[in-house]
């Protein structure tokens, strides 16, 4: 029996995401106390680029759609073989142009033929 009973959602680009946030924010709070421009434009850099870098592996199947996933998809190596044609319901894949409500074109179809009818109908 495993430790966890529940998808806490625990991904390759949350992790990655955290973990250069967490420099970003740092660089930051050092910037803050040095009362360096510098250092916070950094900072500043650093943890947009967080975001940036979490949401390209999101899209290339490193996140995983909102909600809750089937238990066999819960480990943190499983990549979601459904970020391709984008999760709906999520802002990220919204914003790349996936996920969304897709308008298809309409394909040309032939008019329905009607059938003369037979003489032996008509009485």
């Amino acid at each position: 029996m495993s430790a966890h009973q529940y998808d806490e959602g625990h991904t390759v680009a949350g992790w990655t995401g955290v973990g250069i946030a967490t420099v970003g924010t740092s660089v930051l709070g050092l910037g803050v106390c040095r009362v360096s421009g510098a250092l916070i434009a950094v900072g500043l850099v650093i943890t947009a680029a967080a975001a940036l870098v979490t949401w390209a592996l999101h899209l290339t199947g490193w996140g995983k759609p909102p909600g809750r996933r089937p238990r066999e998809q819960w480990g943190m190596r499983v990549r979601d073989t459904g970020a391709r044609q984008g999760h709906p319901g999520c802002v990220g894949c919204r914003m790349a142009g996936r996920g969304g409500p897709r308008t298809r074109a309409v394909e040309a179809r032939p008019a329905a033929t009607a059938e003369p009818a037979s003489m032996e109908s008509v009485g």
